[in-house]
């Protein structure tokens, strides 16, 4: 199993120098991945640029959003700013996307927070996938909407669907899924990933791509860091409820995390991909030493 890592951009305060020795580290390390997320009203870095860092910065390892929210955004935009980065990083991108779940930023970039999200997911996806092959998607323009992304078709596409009825849905056009775990729970991992490589066989298609990610913290200070990440990050929810399910989160020791990891890896996961709850470039090396890779 492949083992990725998030840039902390979630951590407030993260300045350039931190940027760079996250994107260097990662890369000169053993880490298979460089991941990305995405929200709009939170103290974070957007999400393109900083993909588009890490791609000009790196030379090896894949270059992945985890995830982009697609229906809060401009669909022929978004496929000709991910195919610059497809060709900065020359073939190395992953693409991660989802439908999303905070009102709030839907409402601050003034998209329609609509029930059918899921379905406008799939027909951006659809979009991207014409403007990559070159075709002309609307009436007029002389020419496609260029660069043509370096991998041919575009980059592999995971989508972040966890219940049976989104797993279902984007079976039919998905390479797979961009899991996440909350506690984490292998029980949940492997529930999702059994569902999943059904629903693919049920669609007629081969097995899909299996990744999930959860959150993580090592040191003296660890459970402190892990608290005060979640109920800053999870504060959409209520401050009370930030709390209470902050404590659903375990993965507080280099024992614990190694444990999770190995047990993930019997799952048949492709890749797990950690999302650290620090800023300090440290962390690389507290985590490589953890899992004595």
């Amino acid at each position: 199993m492949k083992i990725g890592m998030n840039i902390p951009i979630m951590v407030p305060g993260i300045d350039r120098e931190k940027m760079l020795a996250w994107c260097r580290g990662i890369d000169e390390g053993p880490w298979s991945s460089l991941a990305v997320g995405e929200r709009i009203n939170f103290p974070n870095h957007a999400a393109i640029p900083t993909l588009a860092m890490a791609a000009a910065l790196t030379e090896r390892v894949r270059i992945m959003s985890y995830v982009l929210i697609m229906p809060m955004h401009s669909e022929v935009n978004r496929a000709k700013e991910l195919a610059t980065i497809d060709v900065i990083s020359q073939g190395r991108l992953t693409l991660g996307v989802g439908a999303g779940a905070r009102e709030e930023d839907y409402q601050a970039v003034g998209a329609a927070f609509g029930k059918k999200r899921l379905s406008q997911l799939e027909s951006q996806v659809a979009t991207m996938k014409r403007v990559w092959a070159g075709e002309i998607v609307v009436d007029g323009p002389l020419r496609p909407v260029e660069p043509a992304p370096f991998q041919e078709g575009g980059p592999p596409i995971l989508v972040a669907s966890l219940s049976e009825a989104a797993i279902k849905h984007v079976s039919r056009w998905a390479d797979g899924l961009a899991g996440f775990s909350f506690g984490p729970s292998i029980e949940e991992i492997e529930n999702t990933f059994a569902f999943a490589r059904d629903a693919w066989k049920q669609a007629g298609r081969s097995e899909p791509r299996l990744l999930t990610s959860f959150w993580y913290a090592l040191g003296n200070d660890a459970r402190e860091q892990l608290d005060s990440y979640l109920h800053r990050y999870l504060n959409f929810f209520g401050a009370d409820a930030a709390k209470a399910l902050a404590k659903n989160v375990t993965c507080d020791s280099a024992q614990k995390l190694k444990d999770m990891i190995r047990r993930i890896e019997d799952t048949g996961a492709e890749e797990v991909s950690l999302v650290p709850t620090t800023s300090d470039p440290d962390e690389l090396a507290r985590t490589a030493d953890a899992l004595r890779v």
